[in-house]
């Protein structure tokens, strides 16, 4: 059965897919006016250029050149010009993979998806290129500080099945951190408050309200003032973990966030890669909605914590 031409969409160049503009009711001579009108931050100097290269398709995927007639109702793909990016030096690995569901370690300090000056390195991206699967969609995030599981899926028509997974809460998810112990506080315990963004960069804080963050936090071992943490979110907040350990006064190791923001590194400076946030996304667990399997997923990644 062939693609409908409306659903047609180029394949990834090195795991990069392209953006994509649709072309509405207007009085533009061509594509080259259009672009240059729409997004003005790419001279007209460079759409041509970019044209010239082949890297603007119409909607069934040629090449547009820069005399290349307006038609509203339609779209265009184009490939962006990447920003320069640090390389990331530790490798994600693939934990499980079938026909609908792709699961990755994902390491520290790269993005899941491509956002901002964060493109190549990505967990998607670099999953793309190695697997060659340009269909592959996140069931969810986690913070690009954070280390472990990642699902993906693979064919478009189940994609939805498994996201809902996420909304219904019925994912069960366990994360591990280091951070620091206090003697008076009872464990384990049951966090839960409203979190809502703080006017500090980035950052959430707990709030008066009804609670929206659930999470179940137990001391696993002890060592030298700081403890090994099993941690079990049982909601999605953005920052979750991090925000009730902050709250709690024991804040992740290495949480460049909270309780204070580090300052921000240059572009041209790299992150401390020895440094990395102290969480790890350790285990995923859920009834495949497709094929009804119990699905246990564990990531190989580990702390900088060693229990004897």
């Amino acid at each position: 059965m062939s693609r409908a031409k409306s659903d047609y969409t180029p394949p990834a160049r090195d795991g990069v897919s392209p953006s994509t503009v649709a072309l509405p009711h207007g009085a533009w001579a061509t594509v080259l006016d259009f672009l240059c009108e729409r997004i003005p931050a790419i001279a007209r100097a460079d759409w041509q250029q970019r044209m010239l290269q082949g890297d603007v398709l119409d909607a069934q995927g040629a090449a547009l050149p820069p005399d290349a007639p307006y038609r509203a109702h339609t779209k265009v793909f184009y490939w962006r010009a990447l920003p320069f990016e640090h390389a990331v030096p530790f490798q994600e690995s693939i934990v499980f993979q079938d026909d609908y569901l792709l699961v990755a370690d994902k390491p520290h300090f790269l993005p899941v998806t491509p956002k901002g000056r964060y493109v190549k390195e990505t967990l998607l991206v670099r999953l793309k290129r190695q697997t060659g699967i340009d269909t592959l969609v996140p069931m969810h995030r986690i913070d690009r500080e954070t280390a472990g599981l990642v699902a993906f899926t693979i064919q478009p028509a189940t994609r939805h099945a498994y996201q809902r997974m996420f909304s219904d809460k019925v994912v069960r998810k366990v994360y591990e951190a280091i951070a620091p112990v206090r003697a008076d506080l009872d464990l384990p315990l049951v966090r839960r408050s409203r979190l809502a963004e703080s006017d500090r960069f980035m950052a959430m804080h707990e709030v008066p309200g009804e609670p929206n963050a659930e999470t179940a936090i137990e001391l696993l071992s002890l060592r030298d003032g700081l403890g090994h943490y099993r941690l079990k979110p049982v909601t999605g907040q953005k920052h979750q973990l991090r925000a009730h350990m902050n709250a709690l006064g024991i804040p992740i190791v290495n949480d460049q966030i909270y309780p204070e923001l580090w300052p921000a590194l240059p572009p041209d400076v790299p992150p401390d890669f020895s440094r990395p946030l102290q969480l790890l996304a350790k285990t995923l667990a859920f009834t495949d909605p497709i094929t009804g399997q119990e699905r246990h997923f564990e990531s190989r990644l580990r702390l900088n914590w060693r229990d004897d």
